[in-house]
């Protein structure tokens, strides 16, 4: 009968979307061909709603507690190699067996559930279950961040053959309808063949609020190659170098020989996207200059290296305890700008060269527009100033951006816009509007024009800064998205999410190629390697991950910070990673020794690469005496620079 009125329910669904032929297809093959009464259609309006209800209201609310001391014991009992495996449904099923108490009305033994079993999972749960305790009643469930999650999506468990045959078997025999309809319903088993995992295996992806990656999130190609360079950033620099001498090109010659990377942009990498793919701005003269300019910089960079390791320049914002959300500098580290909790924006100029405002238009008009230095004319000595402020947001100011040209900045806020602003005219040009809740993260694309939002309301968004509208919307986060970066090849967005996974969306398509889990807290930030193939992630469980975007999976685990991590930066030359926390202290690791180690050609065929731990990684920590860290940049030439407020309290 129960069988009959499911039928029915899906026959009356398929009727209230007009989907005729399925309709009648599906009568024909469950021999319905009577068709279906009145009175019939009339009780499946109700039983649509009783099949399609997120939990079912059968049992006996004694049973629960019994049914998971046993799938409990169960799982103790099971021998070692399988053990951790079959461990990972204790957690989800515990919460769905909660929420079917509570939906249902048993408060009483949802409670003592919660108080018996609640302390015995994963510490990186505990919190969650924190939340989940203050649900009680039917009536909280409802816009339940947590629960909705929960109701809305199965949790994911990755699970080899032999593990999985062994939990069927059990089910099988000890046939709880309880804890089969759970299983059969909220969890999703990602089955593949080989060995069961081993304890450090599965908690190093464990932790994210819906379970692991399904492989096939990561199976979808990442272009994670470099654009090839325009020529323009080569020639110049030779012609300029031949007026300077006889060893004119010996800086080009030591540059090849000491940094590899810079050499191999010339060349097309095979994983790099085509230049079609994404329309990129046209590059201006003044970009070519700036190029050039780079590139000489980069001649005179020091090449770091366990024994030669980057001088720090920290800039400590006084008087600031409290008020300060987030710094930034330029790429070419000129300039500085720090958002206020009082909704105000600072710049500050880090060279000599002090920031000017463009000249009125009475005073424009006279000038001659065909002078080659036709943009210095156009600004105002007079106004020039070492720091400059920008007023329009009405809530803090959570980051801020500069574009890669420097011509402007982009903030976002509290009270949910983005403002772009003009470095020349120090004004706000554009106010964009889409997220409707705080906005926490905004960057520029490395190539310019694109940008990139991260909100409160789960959500990503890519946008232009000639549109008024994002362009893609990048949804999929079952929490707050907290930090958003741009792959150095512009073609790529990577997240970091309050759901405790790290994705990575494609511009192109607006769909999610990389799902990665093994954080145990919130992220708070991230950065792409120099070479675009890893990605560094960081939060508040105070570990900075890197995982391989070739094939999604997570390399090595950074542990040595006791605070939140909210920022990272990889040296110019891509040979040491840092990482800034909230505990005072700037820590350097030995990325290219790392990447040496790194057995990325295995990691294709098995399924499950050894996750690297080892604190010999560790080149040097750096504390503050009280100054927490807010951001970290490399200067051309690999100096660090770092950013702080001085907490006094």
């Amino acid at each position: 009968m129960s069988d009959k009125n499911t039928l029915l329910a899906v026959l009356q669904l398929l009727r209230k979307y007009n989907l005729k032929g399925t309709e009648e297809q599906l009568k024909k093959e469950a021999n319905l061909t009577d068709v279906v009464s009145t009175d019939d259609t009339a009780q499946t309006d109700s039983e649509v709603s009783s099949v399609l209800s997120a939990y079912k209201s059968e049992g006996d609310p004694e049973v629960y507690e019994g049914a998971y001391t046993e799938l409990k014991r169960f799982v103790e009992g099971a021998l070692d190699i399988y053990k951790h495996e079959l461990g990972m449904i204790l957690y989800p099923v515990f919460v769905h067996m909660y929420l079917e108490l509570v939906y249902n009305g048993h408060e009483e033994q949802a409670i003592k559930l919660m108080e018996r079993f609640g302390p015995d999972q994963e510490e990186y749960y505990q919190a969650d279950l924190k939340r989940l305790s203050y649900v009680t009643k039917k009536d909280h469930m409802k816009g339940n961040e947590l629960t909705d999650t929960f109701k809305s999506s199965e949790f994911i468990i990755r699970m080899s053959r032999d593990t999985l045959s062994i939990l069927k078997r059990h089910l099988q025999e000890k046939k709880h309808s309880v804890l089969l309809n759970i299983i059969q319903e909220h969890l999703y088993f990602d089955m593949y063949e080989g060995v069961a995992r081993n304890k450090q295996q599965i908690e190093a992806t464990a932790g994210a609020i819906v379970g692991e990656a399904t492989r096939q999130d990561n199976k979808a190609k990442v272009y994670y190659g470099l654009l090839k360079e325009p020529d323009i950033q080569y020639l110049p620099v030779e012609e300029e170098e031949d007026g300077e001498g006889d060893g004119a090109d010996k800086p080009k010659k030591k540059k090849a020989k000491k940094d590899p990377l810079f050499s191999k942009k010339t060349k097309c990498d095979p994983n790099a996207p085509l230049l079609c793919r994404m329309p990129l701005p046209d590059l201006k003269d003044a970009d070519k200059l700036e190029k050039v300019k780079a590139l000489r910089e980069a001649c005179k960079r020091m090449t770091l290296g366990p024994d030669t390791l980057p001088s720090i320049c920290f800039y400590t914002l006084l008087n600031s305890a409290g008020v300060v959300t987030s710094a930034e500098v330029s790429e070419d580290s000129s300039l500085l700008a720090v958002g206020f909790t009082d909704s105000i924006i600072k710049v500050w100029t880090l060279v000599p060269q002090k920031l000017r405002a463009m000249k009125s238009a009475e005073q424009l008009q006279d000038i001659d527009r065909e002078a080659d230095d036709v943009l210095v004319r156009m600004m105002d000595d007079r106004s020039a100033e070492t720091c400059r402020i920008l007023h329009g947001h009405n809530g803090p100011v959570y980051r801020v951006a500069f574009s890669p040209d420097r011509l402007l900045l982009l903030s976002c806020s509290e009270d949910t816009t983005v403002r772009l602003w003009s470095l020349q005219t120090w004004t706000c040009l554009v106010c964009y509007k889409g997220h409707i809740f705080p906005v926490w993260d905004v960057r520029f694309a490395p190539h310019g024009y694109y940008f990139a939002t991260a909100g409160h309301d789960k959500t990503a968004r890519l946008w232009a800064t000639d549109q008024h509208q994002p362009l893609r919307i990048f949804a999929g986060h079952f929490s707050d998205v907290d930090c958003v970066q741009f792959h150095p090849n512009s073609n790529y967005v990577a997240t970091g999410s309050s759901d405790r996974t790290v994705r990575l969306w494609d511009c192109v398509t607006g769909n999610h190629v990389r799902l990665m889990t093994g954080h145990k807290a919130p992220i708070y930030s991230l950065c792409f390697s120099v070479e675009g193939r890893f990605l560094a992630s960081a939060g508040a469980d105070s570990r900075v991950l890197l995982w391989d975007l070739a094939h999604g999976h997570l390399l090595a685990e950074l542990t040595g910070h006791k605070g939140p991590i909210h920022t990272l930066a990889f040296s110019r030359d891509g040979h040491i990673l840092t990482s800034g926390s909230l505990d005072c202290s700037v820590k350097l690791w030995d990325f290219s020794r790392l990447a040496e180690e790194m057995v990325l050609e295995d990691v294709n065929v098995s399924h499950n690469p050894d996750i690297k731990k080892s604190d010999s990684y560790l080149l040097r920590s750096y504390g503050t005496k009280n100054s927490p860290l807010l951001h970290l940049h490399f200067t051309r030439r690999n100096v660090l620079l770092a950013a702080g407020m001085y907490d006094g309290s």
